[in-house]
């Protein structure tokens, strides 16, 4: 490795997946692996204690091909995403398990130990993963299975300056993506499998329910037009997808229009499992950007979905928090 000796470390239990990665002292990704968890075939989600035991679960098995991948006496810092998001009272069980065994590791190799948020970590591995430089505030579009946020984002020397100015008012993005996929068969989370599908369907020859205000979107009317769409056994599961993407692709559109409006920025990353859809992305490129109404940066699909790429960039990059247990 030459020169390249020192390591941080990000460690990531989201609602879905177990993550564990280790960028050098240049931000290169020197470790990534993940393991998401399993739902059982019809099911929408895990409860958290299901998630929190998998977690336990997975990363023991992660650690060792850590181990066997770098030497860990040069990891310098040890991260983990503590909360969904930098807001009072943001909290989920799952993140307990990547705190508690960040702060145990840390402890162990006698390293610096920092706290971020789950959101954090997105935007720095959207931003890792994308063409964006950071010179002035700009917009961070997350959409993600359980979160669909517009927001104003600035940088700091602890995290980064977040703040809230749109996104949907009832459920995600990814939330109406994955119920509509398990009632069409899909394996939850349906994401991956509706986007593949997709690429050979139409949009449906109806009008899609596409209900916006301001930055704001609502995407119950959407659910209850697609289940009744699935209902009605005339339309296929391609075209339903492609009409389905589309439909959540237009509604960005407009309140990402709305935004730049408001807050005269013009740069927009998108981040998220959702936001490495194929036909979201079309579209969004085709509206936003050869319209000549804004820049859109999207990541490499990889830095999209649950990682901890960012949550080991910024441990390397910023000063985070240090409030485990109080100590």
């Amino acid at each position: 490795m030459g020169k390249m000796n020192k390591y941080y470390m990000g460690i990531d239990t989201s609602a879905y997946t177990t993550s564990v990665a280790v960028v050098n002292e240049f931000g290169e990704v020197v470790f990534d692996k993940r393991a998401v968890l399993k739902v059982k075939l019809g099911e929408r989600g895990l409860r958290q204690q299901e998630a929190v035991f998998q977690h336990i679960v997975n990363l023991p098995e992660i650690f060792d091909s850590l181990c066997k991948k770098i030497d860990t006496t040069k990891i310098k810092t040890v991260s983990a995403s503590v909360k969904p998001r930098n807001v009072e009272k943001s909290y989920m069980p799952v993140f307990r398990v990547a705190q508690g065994q960040a702060f145990i590791i840390s402890k162990i190799l006698n390293a610096e130990y920092k706290e971020f948020s789950h959101q954090d970590g997105h935007i720095a591995a959207g931003i890792l993963g994308s063409r964006l430089k950071i010179t002035k505030p700009f917009l961070a579009f997350h959409i993600s299975g359980g979160t669909t946020e517009l927001l104003y984002v600035e940088e700091d020397t602890k995290n980064y300056n977040i703040k809230l100015i749109g996104g949907t008012k009832d459920i995600s993005a990814g939330q109406l993506i994955d119920r509509i996929g398990v009632k069409l068969g899909f394996n939850f989370p349906c994401g991956n499998e509706m986007d593949f599908v997709s690429k050979s369907g139409s949009i449906i020859n109806k009008k899609l329910p596409i209900n916006t205000d301001g930055t704001w979107i609502n995407f119950s009317g959407a659910e209850t037009f697609f289940y009744k769409l699935v209902e009605e056994r005339y339309y296929t599961s391609n075209d339903i997808s492609n009409s389905l993407f589309n439909c959540i692709a237009n509604a960005i559109v407009n309140i990402v229009i709305q935004a730049i409006k408001m807050y005269d920025i013009h740069d927009i990353l998108f981040i998220g499992g959702v936001a490495s859809n194929s036909i979201i992305r079309e579209v969004l490129e085709e509206k936003i950007v050869k319209a000549q109404i804004g820049n859109v940066y999207f990541p490499n699909p990889i830095y999209c979905s649950d990682n901890a790429i960012g949550i080991a960039f910024l441990g390397a990059v910023k000063e985070g928090e240090r409030n485990f247990g109080g100590l």
